[in-house]
């Protein structure tokens, strides 16, 4: 991936920049995530928060709790309602943006699966991915 990365909402209204390395992509699969993106699971690109800026548009958002228990502040478009990122209260400085929103997304290989005991059964996890039954740490 290059250092610069930029994406947006489905109606256009949000623009961002991602800077930096990205810290890793992530695939869940829990319940929330599946209802979230529509589908079998929700990606998300792992970065610092410092690394986010938002370029055009209004972001609202709600807190939530995640499966594990923890919160989570879920942001999105004030107009079409994509989901850009969500930041979770527990890890000070970092945001996972909704990986699908990047403009470019092909060399997007995620890393990590987690909650798998939610993943549909059709869904086949690499074997060079990293996987967890549950929230890591």
């Amino acid at each position: 991936m290059s250092d610069s990365r930029d994406g947006g909402c489905q109606c256009g209204n949000v623009r961002y920049r991602v800077r930096g390395a990205p810290l890793t992509l992530a695939v869940c699969h829990c319940k929330q995530c599946q209802r979230q993106s529509g589908s079998a699971f929700g990606m998300s690109l792992v970065i610092r928060r410092d690394d986010f800026e938002l370029l055009t548009g209004e972001l609202r958002d709600f807190s939530r709790s995640s499966e594990s228990g923890r919160s989570l502040r879920c942001t999105f478009c004030a107009d079409c309602g994509t989901r850009i990122y969500h930041e979770p209260t527990y890890l000070e400085g970092v945001v996972n943006v909704k990986a699908g929103t990047l403009d470019d997304t092909s060399s997007l290989e995620p890393a990590l699966h987690i909650w798998t005991t939610s993943k549909q059964s059709w869904v086949a996890v690499p074997d060079r991915a990293k996987s967890f039954e549950r929230q890591p740490g």
